[in-house]
């Protein structure tokens, strides 16, 4: 699994924003839904959250606030940006080239002939 993790570590940011696009969301609520999506299989580590929410939140593609709880701790909720927007389209666009072409480089036909 550590090849699939690699491979997914370079999307994190991507990840955190598609996520985004569909609800403002608080670190642990994203980390939860990445591993339903993934049937368990992969989580991110806090640490690598959290500095992607922080690079993210710099680059102005994503801001912060904090919730209104009345119980349990204070959340802090982040909501993607226009900018952020613009970024997940040009990320998503990348991908697909990539894909592209890596599926190019290794197909390598059929191999039962």
């Amino acid at each position: 699994m550590s090849i699939a993790s690699d491979l997914i570590r370079g999307h994190t940011e991507t990840i955190i924003l598609a996520h985004l696009l569909l609800q403002d969301s608080y670190g642990y609520e994203i980390n939860k839904a990445i591993q339903q999506k993934t049937n368990q299989t992969y989580e991110l580590k806090e640490a690598t959250l959290y500095s992607a929410f922080r690079r993210l939140e710099a680059g102005g593609f994503i801001q912060s606030y904090w919730g209104d709880q009345t119980t349990g701790a204070r959340r802090r909720y982040y909501k993607i940006t226009h900018l952020g927007k613009v970024l997940f389209e040009q990320n998503l666009a990348e991908w697909e080239e990539a894909k592209r072409l890596i599926n190019q480089l290794v197909k390598v036909g059929n191999l039962n002939e």
